[in-house]
């Protein structure tokens, strides 16, 4: 299956109860991308650098915030080393990091972040277990 495939089929799917990721994409630890929805936003290397940095440091993102193509999210509680979620208004995102990617899923109401964090970390869960 190709990565592309995982970000249309298991990332944008619909959630149960209706509705979609309004973005998603499979990010290398490298910052390079993968795969991605066609309205995934444009990422700078500092921002990525950064959210890696916060998967190795837990709590390194909280002073500051994180960003994403310039959009800045209040960070939530995650788990440590393993999740990052954050919030912006009525959406927010959820970041899975696996052996060797990112899984980033970003949300606007009517999906609720419990939705968006099952979707991406489910997927997340799989390639942990298939070795990726």
């Amino acid at each position: 299956m190709s990565w592309q495939t995982y970000v249309d089929e298991h990332l944008m799917c619909e959630v149960e109860g209706g509705g979609h990721l309004t973005a998603a994409a499979i990010v290398g630890h490298d910052g390079s991308v993968w795969a991605q929805s066609s309205n995934f936003p444009k990422s700078k290397a500092e921002e990525m650098k950064a959210i890696l940095t916060d998967f190795d440091e837990p709590g390194h993102l909280a002073p500051t915030g994180l960003f994403l193509g310039g959009t800045k999210y209040m960070v939530i509680q995650g788990e440590a080393g393993a999740v990052i979620r954050g919030k912006k208004g009525s959406g927010g995102i959820t970041i899975k990091k696996t052996n060797q990617s990112l899984l980033f899923g970003i949300y606007e109401e009517p999906v609720t972040p419990g939705q968006c964090n099952l979707v991406v970390e489910r997927l997340g869960d799989y390639l942990i277990d298939q070795g990726l």
